[in-house]
């Protein structure tokens, strides 16, 4: 249920909005992702980088107004809750992942709509291209893509939806605070369904909404993401925590992990030559094997 405070809460002055980008291994994607980021018809009052050493924002130009360099230690989880400690003192936090590639209006668009809709507190876009279901997308991909899509004048129309999409996913800080609320870190590494989880737990605040004008690519760059092994662990281990701990239910985690399951098993003979099926699957035996052991847990992942 929603708290009475986001339906009392009248914006009196500009938002400051943010963004965050978790980043490890792909220093010459996000030097074309903030390059871009500058030509927004709304810019962000700053954009938070987080990597996990020097050579993450090797050559990044440093001189763009607002922009940020921190440093955590590697995982998806630990490096955003840096960017929301970094970040505590703005309206919203919009986090992108470092190969995501927004429309041109995405930041106006979402900004628009946290002011109209004080009760929203996180928002995702809509993915016109995800490149993560196949061998992935080149930026100049991504500009051609986002080009032939057109949309006309940006409407400001929202639709409730379950959980946002991680790689393009906007949420208000005024509802982090008042739950003292940070990404769950027991999900190491890539961080499987941190989005889903974070977001249950702010639909105690408010509304969890489809934004359909926030367009965007997702490249789904293979580069810097964690081995099929361990991915396959995490299709089966993380699922399971979340039922545990309440932001899951049964059937969508029965869900989410038959048909990781499935596909990994049926593809092992022919895999596409983007996806580790093999390891995938091993990683899936494993954390089955972990179950009936009495010895799965997220953090389990980080031994293989």
């Amino acid at each position: 249920m929603s708290s009475n405070w986001s339906k009392e809460r009248v914006q009196l002055e500009p938002l400051k909005v943010a963004v965050g980008i978790a980043t490890a291994g792909r220093p010459l994607v996000l030097a074309r992702i903030l390059e871009h980021l500058d030509a927004q018809t709304r810019v962000a009052d700053a954009v938070i980088v987080c990597g996990t050493s020097p050579a993450d924002v090797l050559g990044i130009d440093r001189g763009q107004t607002g922009l940020r360099f921190i440093t955590s230690s590697r995982g998806l989880t630990v490096q955003r809750n840096a960017i929301l400690k970094e970040g505590a003192g703005f309206d919203v936090i919009v986090f992108f992942d470092d190969d995501f590639v927004p429309c041109l209006c995405y930041l106006e668009v979402v900004e628009r709509v946290f002011e109209r809709a004080p009760d929203v507190v996180v928002g995702t876009g809509h993915v016109i291209a995800d490149g993560i279901r196949g061998p992935g997308l080149a930026f100049d991909e991504a500009l051609t893509v986002l080009c032939e899509d057109g949309q006309a004048e940006p409407t400001l129309e929202i639709s409730d939806v379950h959980n946002a999409y991680g790689c393009n996913m906007a949420i208000r800080m005024d509802a982090v605070r008042a739950g003292r609320l940070a990404f769950d870190e027991t999900l190491p590494l890539y961080g499987w369904l941190e989005d889903l989880d974070f977001s249950r737990r702010m639909a105690a605040y408010g509304r969890i909404v489809k934004i359909g004008a926030a367009r965007g690519v997702h490249l789904g760059v293979k580069s810097g993401r964690q081995s099929g092994r361990r991915l396959g662990y995490s299709q089966v281990s993380n699922p399971l925590y979340l039922v545990r701990k309440g932001t899951c239910s049964r059937r969508r985690a029965l869900k989410l992990m038959s048909r990781n399951f499935i596909a990994n098993f049926a593809k092992t003979f022919r895999p596409e030559p983007y996806i580790d099926r093999t390891g995938r699957l091993m990683g899936n035996l494993r954390a089955m094997l972990d179950l009936v052991g009495g010895r799965l847990s997220p953090e389990r992942v980080l031994k293989l």
